[in-house]
């Protein structure tokens, strides 16, 4: 039982910050330095109000699928498939939930048990579940995070890139993440607008389930 957005990947990926090709990623550099980008980091996730951006997602069988993304903290999230895809992703009151339409069904598990968590939960204290993980290219900054008390939750690898007007001085391009039992996914941003308008509407959905409603 896995979404397929989230059960996924460990591998960094890369994506340049603004036109370049994909690249490997992360920053090489001395202890201080990955502690200042880790910190900047944790910086840029606090200050994140709000944020929507277009997504693409691809799973372990090269499979790809967009939609779009909306984020607003504390702790909600809408990955809406383009259309034709029956599937959506939301979280919102501590809770990551799956809807697939196509056979009416909803899972829902703890965002806290979700390697989304990082990105929903930016009061936790990243240096304590992660690390700058070294690179080549100085323009972008990845961080791995995990639970090493759980490792059934997965790890997750955000990939950003140095912009100076962005908050902090960061925005996210993407991620990677691998759950458990290997399967990766990976998501790639664009258009990434912050500090948007995004009703808590947003984070609405329809449940499929016979007699079920959800407002």
């Amino acid at each position: 039982m896995r979404f397929p957005l989230l059960a996924a990947t460990a591998a960094v990926i890369a994506s340049a910050p603004a036109t370049g090709s994909p690249q490997s990623i992360t920053l090489r550099g001395a202890p201080s330095a990955q502690s200042n980008d880790l910190a900047a980091v944790q910086q840029h996730l606090r200050s994140l109000s709000t944020m929507t951006a277009d997504f693409s997602q691809t799973d372990r069988n090269g499979k790809v699928l967009t939609g779009k993304l909306s984020l607003k903290q504390p702790g909600k999230v809408r990955f809406q498939y383009a259309p034709g895809v029956p599937l959506l992703i939301v979280a919102e009151g501590g809770a990551l939930t799956f809807v697939d339409y196509s056979v009416r069904q909803v899972q829902r598990w703890p965002i806290r048990n979700s390697p989304l968590g990082v990105l929903l939960d930016p009061r936790r204290d990243l240096t304590r579940y992660a690390k700058i993980v070294p690179g080549t290219d100085p323009r972008v900054v990845s961080v791995e995070a995990r639970d090493p008390r759980h490792p059934e939750y997965g790890r997750i690898t955000l990939v950003l890139a140095r912009q100076p007007s962005a908050p902090a001085g960061l925005t996210l391009q993407g991620w990677v993440a691998l759950d458990s039992q290997g399967n990766r996914t990976t998501v790639r941003l664009s258009n990434q607008q912050y500090g948007v308008p995004v009703g808590d509407e947003t984070f609405r959905w329809s449940d499929p389930r016979k007699g079920a409603r959800r407002s």
